[in-house]
């Protein structure tokens, strides 16, 4: 596995941890605009065989930072169990500080996604709202890259009076309940996606997004039902923007459900159906 890291300290740490023997360089820093400099990658010739030998590698993005979550751990706990099923190559950035304003120095270039086989949104800024900014992001997937987007990048932007990210994601949503844990009930075990998963997995504790909206281009896969208001909202979904694939999932709040072996499944699972190798 290759890995590429970021100027935040937690992604360094992330990146010598990953990494085993390298360790990433002391004052330089990654270069302008977010993007990461190559650490290297493990020493060939030691270990097991590589069970993707012969397969195409994937080059995948993570894009993680703002309020509220333990981005390192969770950037580590989806490489490891993406790793197990895939061959892939990451850059992971932890970026925008630690509250709802920040900004992130990778969506810097108009081809911020160039490259790049299949991002992960996995931020938090919910009170970033300039539209240039935004849709700068959204257009590197019109005709690029696939996404997978997890719990907090749905509340992000939520400040904004465009709709080009809650269209980008495929759900619209503003608040979520208060944490308990969420019994998961499968709406499409027909889906690629979702084919053999777990039907009665109860999440550890965590929040329930509540959805003001589906876009028409959203299949909710699975769904679970809020003690507050009764209704049942959407926790995993397929949908498409602009001709990229997109895979949505509200849940992943705290640790306990990022080290969940079923929630695991699940983003595994999506990253496989947004690269469409199911």
């Amino acid at each position: 596995m290759r890995f590429r890291y970021s100027t935040v300290p937690a992604a360094l740490a992330l990146a010598a941890t990953l990494t085993g023997t390298e360790q990433p360089p002391v004052g330089g820093g990654a270069p302008a605009q977010g993007q990461p400099a190559p650490l290297g990658e493990r020493g060939r010739g030691r270990g097991p065989a590589d069970p993707f030998a012969g397969q195409p590698r994937i080059n995948a993005l993570v894009v993680s930072g703002g309020c509220c979550h333990d981005y390192a751990l969770q950037g580590r706990l989806l490489m490891d169990a993406v790793n197990r099923a895939l061959p892939v190559d990451w850059t992971l950035v932890v970026q925008g500080g630690r509250g709802t304003r920040g900004s992130m120095p990778v969506y810097a270039r108009p081809d911020w996604s160039k490259g790049f086989d299949i991002v992960v949104h996995n931020e938090c800024l919910a009170n970033v709202d300039d539209p240039q900014y935004i849709r700068n992001i959204t257009a590197g997937h019109r005709g690029g890259p696939p996404a997978v987007v997890i719990h907090c990048a749905m509340h992000s932007y939520r400040a904004a009076t465009i709709d080009d990210w809650r269209e980008f994601l495929g759900v619209t949503s503003r608040q979520h309940t208060k944490p308990f844990p969420i019994p998961v009930k499968v709406a499409a075990k027909d889906h690629p996606a979702m084919k053999g998963f777990k039907e009665d997995w109860v999440t550890p504790v965590d929040e329930l997004y509540v959805l003001d909206r589906v876009w028409p281009s959203t299949t909710p896969l699975a769904t679970a039902l809020s003690p507050e208001d009764k209704k049942e909202y959407a926790v995993a979904w397929a949908g498409e923007y602009a001709g990229a694939r997109v895979f949505g999932t509200t849940l992943g709040h705290g640790n306990e459900t990022w080290a969940d072996p079923v929630f695991q499944d699940l983003l595994v699972r999506g990253v496989k159906w947004a690269l469409d190798r199911n």
